[in-house]
C-alpha cells in the first residue's frame, strides 16, 4: 500500500472521499494565463522556489478579486484553491467545483472543506489557502489557524506568496485593477512545521499559526522592498461576506 493511501486512513480520515476533479482546472489555467499576461504587466519572481512535485500549502496574501484567478493561472502547477462558499453559486460554482476548487463556509467550522483540503495534500497536490481568511491590506497582520492545522496534520511544506498590485491603493476589493496595471507575484522559500498526531490542542494550533504569521509577514516585507511595489493599504470596502 502506498504512503498516500495509508495517509488517507489517518485521523481525520479521508479515504472515503471521492476523488477531487482536476483535469478541467488544468485546462482552464492554460487558457486563462495568457489572457492575464496580456491584460496586466505581470512579473513572477523566484518561480524556482515552487516545488515541482509533492504536497504544497500555498500561502498567498489576499488583496482583491484578481488574486485567485491570477495565481491559479500563473503558478507552475495546478492549484486547488479554497474559496468562500458565496462564490460557488450557479454556473460559476459548477465550473469552479468541476475545476477542483473547494468551497468553504466561513461562518462555521466547515468539516467538509477541511477534509477535502487534507485529501488534496495527502494526494501530493497543491492547496492554496489565504491565511488571512479575507481580503484586506495583505500584510498578514492577522493569520487564522486553518493553515497551521493543515500543516500540522499533513506535514506539507508551506510556500509563502506575496501578491502586489492586484488591488490599487484605495481600490475596491470587488473590482479588478485597471488594464495594464503592474502586478508582481513573489514566491518565498518553503518551510515546514512539525507534524502533530491526533489530538491537536487549539492552543498549540494557535501558537503554530503565530509562528507561520511571522514568516509570512517577513516575506511580504522583503517582497515589497525587493520590487519597490508597495501594498495598497486598507481597502475602501470590506469583503462583503466577511
Amino acid at each position: 500500500m502506498t504512503a498516500e493511501l495509508t495517509g488517507h486512513q489517518d485521523l481525520p480520515r479521508t479515504n472515503d472521499l471521492p476523488a477531487l476533479p482536476h483535469r478541467l482546472g488544468s485546462v482552464m489555467r492554460h487558457l486563462v494565463g495568457p489572457y492575464f499576461r496580456r491584460r496586466y504587466d505581470v512579473t513572477v519572481h523566484h518561480e524556482g522556489n515552487f516545488p515541482r512535485t509533492g504536497p504544497v500549502l500555498l500561502a498567498p496574501n489576499h488583496l482583491g478579486l484578481l488574486d485567485g484567478p491570477l495565481l491559479g493561472s500563473t503558478a507552475p502547477r495546478m492549484l486547488h484553491q479554497l474559496g468562500k462558499i458565496e462564490a460557488f453559486g450557479g454556473l460559476q460554482g459548477f465550473l469552479l467545483q468541476r475545476a477542483g476548487q473547494i468551497p468553504v463556509d466561513r461562518s462555521t467550522y466547515d468539516v467538509g472543506a477541511i477534509r477535502r483540503s487534507i485529501q488534496v495534500l495527502r494526494d501530493g497536490r497543491v492547496l492554496s489557502i489565504y491565511p488571512e481568511g479575507t481580503r484586506g491590506p495583505g500584510d498578514f497582520r492577522r493569520v487564522r489557524t486553518g493553515i497551521a492545522y493543515l500543516a500540522m496534520v499533513t506535514g506539507a511544506p508551506i510556500l509563502p506568496v506575496a501578491l502586489l498590485g492586484t488591488r490599487l491603493p484605495g481600490g475596491n476589493v470587488e473590482h479588478f485593477p485597471p488594464w495594464g496595471s503592474r502586478v508582481d507575484v513573489v514566491y518565498g522559500e518553503t518551510f515546514a512545521v512539525d507534524r502533530v498526531p491526533f489530538p491537536r490542542r487549539h492552543s498549540d494550533v494557535r501558537a503554530v499559526a503565530d509562528q507561520i504569521g511571522e514568516v509570512l509577514r517577513a516575506h511580504v516585507r522583503a517582497a515589497v522592498e525587493a520590487t519597490g511595489h508597495p501594498l495598497p493599504g486598507k481597502p475602501d470596502q470590506k469583503d462583503p461576506d466577511e
